[in-house]
């Protein structure tokens, strides 16, 4: 990356201190609107809280008479989802903390652990 403050001999990288994902719903909204075009389901259940995904959600059940769930793990409700959707369930984080691998897992490279933000 080149910085246009940038000096001659300088490092032209930088330090990333902000992450985070893109194109995740995009993705998945591809994906479950051509899965319901292709009829490869009847019902799907979508675990978000992403507002995003509300068109798709509407076209698999408009367009294509499926029925479509919403999971949402967050803690705020999304109230375009819950509108759109089939049916729309909060999931506790007692449950979400249940379903998560072992804080340390093992493989036939040796151990590893689970992020701790997880």
């Amino acid at each position: 990356m080149y910085k246009a403050h940038q000096k001659p001999g300088e490092d032209p990288f930088v330090e990333v201190v902000k992450t985070e994902e893109k194109g995740t719903d995009v993705n998945i909204a591809t994906h479950m609107v051509t899965d319901a075009a292709d009829n490869l389901f009847d019902c799907a259940i979508l675990v978000s809280g992403d507002s995003d995904l509300t068109a798709p959600v509407k076209v698999c059940i408009g367009k294509y008479g499926k029925i479509v769930g919403v999971l949402n793990p967050q803690r705020q409700k999304c109230r375009a989802l819950e509108s759109a959707a089939t049916f729309y369930k909060h999931i506790r984080e007692s449950v979400l903390a249940g379903s998560q691998f072992p804080t340390v897992l093992s493989d036939a490279q040796g151990s590893f652990h689970k992020p701790p933000e997880w």
